[in-house]
This record gives structure tokens, sequence and C-alpha cells, in this order.
């Protein structure tokens, strides 16, 4: 196939998803000029957006190293978090070097850094049960700032240009939010607000599906993650509901990765989306 005809056939689809986002009153960002600034903010707010699920899932990979909860995937799953803070970090670090973030955006990116530090720091020590609550409550924190920072990016596009972006990333921080406090019930650290916080992040995501789904910008590649994602829901949610035995800890590791992978995959076909439109 020609590059030619490889555009010719583009175009079409180009167009549709463009329709689609208009009639999802997703209006294009204005907050700089050329398509490469614009097309820098949909990535960022994906960036910024993961940071939050990052928090998370450090305090879950702790949790179950504590638990010995599938203890060598643990330590996988910790190192590859710390890499993608790392690698997010270089991304956004490069809107701050050419001037493209304000002032209070580099504040608050600062201050992520910050948050993930100490968090890197106490996820070094070994584990006990005071230590998981300190970790867990690091998280919490570093999670406040995190989201701060992708809600002051979103609202540079003026309008709600990267709604979907945002909503279908921050599906991925729930579904690690929800296994870390799954782990902090059977690490018998728990309190009444983290039952409480784990009831309402499952209606949450449960709500952000619905919305997602029902979202007229769609394409056949999004449509298949959210039916991928449907699914992994449903045997995530039956892992929350087990007791917390070894069979069901390692069913809410092993549900909770699987079901952030497909999250994530979907949140950056809707930054895709956003961008082809933009480019």
């Amino acid at each position: 196939m020609t590059n030619a005809t490889s555009t010719a056939q583009a175009l079409p689809c180009q167009r549709r998803v463009a329709v689609q986002w208009v009639a999802a009153g997703i209006l294009l960002p204005t907050w700089a000029n050329g398509a490469q600034a614009q097309i820098a903010l949909s990535g960022a707010i994906n960036h910024a957006g993961r940071f939050r699920a990052l928090s998370q899932r450090m305090a879950k990979a702790y949790c179950q190293q504590h638990l010995t909860v599938m203890p060598a995937a643990a330590v996988d799953v910790m190192a590859h978090a710390r890499k993608l803070v790392q690698q997010g970090s270089a991304e956004l670090a490069r809107g701050s070097q050419s001037g493209q973030w304000p002032a209070d955006v580099v504040r608050q990116l600062d201050e992520v850094q910050k948050q993930f530090a100490l968090l890197d720091e106490l996820t070094a020590v070994p584990t006990s049960r005071a230590a998981v609550v300190a970790v867990s409550e690091q998280s919490d924190r570093t999670l406040l700032v995190a989201q701060a920072v992708t809600e002051a990016i979103e609202k540079m596009a003026r309008v709600a240009s990267a709604r979907l972006v945002n909503l279908a990333g921050r599906q991925r921080m729930l579904s690690q939010r929800m296994a870390k406090n799954y782990f902090l019930v059977a690490a018998k650290a728990d309190s009444k607000l983290v039952l409480a916080q784990l009831a309402a992040d499952a209606n949450d995501f449960r709500q952000a599906m619905q919305s997602l789904v029902a979202a007229p910008v769609s394409t056949p590649a999004i449509r298949g993650e959210l039916e991928l994602a449907a699914s992994q829901w449903v045997f995530f949610e039956s892992a929350l509901r087990r007791p917390a035995d070894e069979q069901g800890m390692s069913a809410v590791a092993t549900t909770s990765e699987r079901l952030l992978s497909v999250m994530d995959r979907l949140t950056g076909l809707y930054e895709a989306a956003l961008r082809e439109v933009l480019g």
C-alpha cells in the first residue's frame, strides 16, 4: 500500500473522530499556538494522570511484600512503577524547560516529585504494619498533588478538551487504590474510612465505565478495549469480594494488574484520538 493510499484512507477516519469529539462537546485546546504544543497537552494529561495510579500502585506492591503475596511479582511491580515515575517526570519536565507550563503548574510538578521522593524512601525500608500505614498515607498525599496538577493541565484547555483522557486515566488509579485498600484490610491496618473508600471507589469505577461506554467518541480499538475492561472489571470485583486468604489475595494482585493494563491502553487510545484530531 502506498503512502498516498494510506493517507487517503486515513482522512475519513480522522474526520469521523473529529466530528465525534465535537459531538461530545470536547473542543480543541486553545492554550498554546501550534499543533505540536496542543499535542503535548493531551500527552501531559495522560502522564500527569498516571502519577495518580503509580502512587497507589507503589503502596499496593509494598502491602503485598508485607503480606508475602506473590512477593517476587510485587518487587517487579514496585520497580516498574518507579521507572514509570521517572519517565513521566522526564516527559513533563520538557514542558517546564520549554516554558509551556505556567508557574503554578511548574510548582505543582515539583511538589509531585517531592512527594514521590518521600514515598520512594518509605517503600525502601523493611515492611511492618506501621510502615504499611505510613506508606499508604504518603501514597494518598502523593495522589492529591498528582490529581491537582492533572486538573491544572486539563484546565489549560479552558474547556473539557481531554475529559475522556482524564476519566479513563483515573480508572487506573481506582484499580490500584482498591487493591491497596483490600491489602490494608488483610494486614489489619484498615479503618472504617478504608472500607468506605473501597466501596466508594468501586461505585466510581462502575459509573465512569458507563460514561466512557456512552461517550460518542469511539473507534473500533476503543470499543474493543472497553469490552475487555468490562470483563476484567468482573474478575477484579469478584476477587475483591473474596476472603483475604492466600488465594484471594493472589487473585486481587493479578486481576488489579490486568485491569490496570487495559485501562492504561484505553487511556492511550483516547489520547491518540485527540492527538489525531489536533494533528
